[in-house]
């Protein structure tokens, strides 16, 4: 494993497991297999459903606590201070942990307006020792700037939909220049048709790789942490298996130009659910 240093000196596996979508009678057993196939972030959220399950795996396995990093996030719905503080309880009561390593928010959701209070509920939590990290999901420019203006602590992450059809190229340069880590969810797009793509299946035939290995080793290689996720244990082996090689100059600039600006994901100045 290859690990990121956040902005408080904190080291972040560079490659993780999401359980997104995944049940939570399910998620057990799926994190079991991940840790045993040597992941050790571990990506969850409220709104996912599944805290208990991933809870209950950690608890089942013998990996030291210090050895792992465990990702949570607080939902739209319970965003402004005291509910983030009451949220924040509940997840880490479900997961079993006196700590999670990095709390996020999961959207801004700017048309409540209250991501900036949420923040510096996160600040506090994070000030008492109860979260290793802060950051948030989904903000771009403008809403991590208003962070930076308003509150007193710089994100640690920024995790967004981030795939080569969607590079967030703008988004990358903003968060590099202000020490903030990118980390892409849906970094396979989904397992939809970019593994299809003409470009990144002749690239994968070069090197005896699959698509999805080419496009993790170049968010790798683009200084991004990923979490892609799967419940099936030989993809979860397979996604792992991207230290072995190294895509050229040339096959990173020819990914680069795939990118098409297409979002399989909500828009985030517009999302709004809660």
């Amino acid at each position: 494993m290859v690990f990121k240093t956040l902005n408080n000196n904190l080291h972040i596996p560079q490659l993780g497991y999401g359980v997104w979508k995944v049940p939570n009678e399910e998620a057990t057993e799926a994190v079991e297999h991940a840790l045993d196939t040597g992941y050790r972030l571990i990506d969850t959220a409220k709104v996912y459903g599944n805290e208990q399950g991933v809870g209950e795996a950690l608890a089942n396995s013998s990996i030291p606590r210090e050895e792992l990093f465990i990702t949570t996030k607080v939902w739209n719905a319970d965003q402004g201070y005291d509910n983030t503080l009451k949220a924040f309880n509940k997840s880490i009561e479900k997961l079993g942990l006196d700590y999670v390593d990095l709390y996020l928010i999961h959207w801004p959701t700017p048309e409540y307006d209250e991501y900036v209070d949420t923040y510096k509920a996160l600040e506090k939590l994070y000030k008492d020792g109860r979260t290793k990290s802060i950051g948030v999901c989904n903000f771009d420019i403008e809403h991590l700037e208003r962070l930076m203006d308003e509150c007193d602590i710089v994100p640690a992450v920024n995790q967004v939909e981030c795939h080569p059809y969607l590079q967030q190229k703008e988004l990358k340069d903003f968060c590099h220049k202000h020490d903030i880590v990118l980390e892409a969810y849906s970094p396979l797009m989904n397992g939809t048709k970019v593994l299809e793509d003409p470009v990144i299946k002749q690239i994968a035939k070069q090197y005896d790789k699959t698509p999805a290995q080419v496009i993790l080793r170049w968010h790798l290689q683009s200084d991004v942490v990923i979490i892609p996720k799967t419940v099936t244990p030989s993809r979860m082996k397979e996604n792992l298996d991207v230290f072995d090689f190294e895509l050229t100059d040339s096959d990173m600039e020819r990914i680069a130009e795939l990118d098409r600006g297409e979002r399989h994901n909500s828009v985030p100045s517009e999302m709004n659910i809660r």
